[in-house]
């Protein structure tokens, strides 16, 4: 009650409608989602059930959900979602460290920046999937070619975007703290790396799909456990509703890891306030 009257004083009444439309509003868009999703699986259940298409090519969702129960029970969906999440956290911890040290370092030298610029653009617009096959011969068959994997196809994506986060910092802010003498040290920690958090946060939500076509990529040319060796699995014995599963998992999976970096940001966001 008390928190109720403090709030009163605070907030003018106009300011506290204004807040009841934004929750209302919000609370509409989630409502709106939840619905499409379940419109959507009904409408899938519906026209699989009636034969308007072959359940041999899409499955259906109740077979898919009682597949995942099977495997729940089991025990066999955990293995391999913690093979695959296991990966993909070390692919994306590495791919984020590093390529955030590598492209403090291009800020950091100009010269080096320049040389090296021709290379990480070929190397961003290759398609480093097809480089699959070498990655795993070379860093072997087992997680570590699947990190690997994973880490090449996310690193250049990291190291070009805070690099080019780096380079759209104010510049008037830099020249004004070497004016007054400051170390590009200083400049770094001052002015250049809390401006490219944003970047940088951004730049992490993208890696995770990057990183997620990584590990199931390589899970696809050698692993014997993962959700893309169920996938593959389900594609060898025509078991659609085996291929579904390992998807809508992977899915899941994905959505947790982009949530956590969404909550990060919050929390950034707010402590920035």
């Amino acid at each position: 009650m008390l928190s109720k009257d403090l709030e009163d004083q605070t907030y003018s009444p106009s300011h506290l409608t204004y807040l009841s439309s934004v929750k209302r509003y919000q609370r509409n868009i989630k409502l709106s989602q939840v619905a499409l999703l379940v419109g959507f699986i009904l409408l899938w259940e519906l026209v699989v059930t009636l034969r308007w298409i072959d359940p041999f090519f899409t499955s259906k969702p109740s077979a898919i959900f009682a597949l995942i129960t099977r495997l729940v029970q089991d025990g066999s969906i955990f293995k391999h979602t913690a093979v695959s999440v296991t990966e993909a956290v070390i692919a994306f911890v590495i791919g984020t460290l590093l390529g955030t040290v590598l492209a403090t370092a291009l800020w950091w030298s100009e010269f080096v920046a320049r040389v090296l610029d021709p290379y990480l653009v070929v190397l961003h617009a290759l398609p480093k999937i097809a480089l699959g096959p070498i990655i795993i011969i070379w860093a072997g068959a087992g997680m570590r070619g699947i990190i690997v994997t994973a880490l090449m196809i996310s690193l250049v994506v990291t190291i070009l975007s805070t690099y080019n986060g780096y380079k759209e910092v104010d510049e008037e802010k830099v020249k004004m703290l070497q004016t007054f003498g400051a170390t590009k040290l200083q400049i770094f920690q001052k002015v250049i790396f809390p401006a490219s958090i944003p970047t940088m946060i951004n730049t992490m939500k993208i890696n995770i799909g990057m990183t997620w076509v990584g590990v199931i990529v390589g899970e696809f040319l050698v692993s014997k456990a993962g959700l893309g060796y169920l996938i593959v699995y389900g594609g060898q014995v025509f078991r659609l509703d085996i291929v579904m599963a390992g998807v809508i998992i992977l899915a899941i999976a994905t959505a947790i890891m982009y949530q956590l970096i969404v909550w990060l940001e919050y929390r950034f966001l707010k402590g920035r306030q």
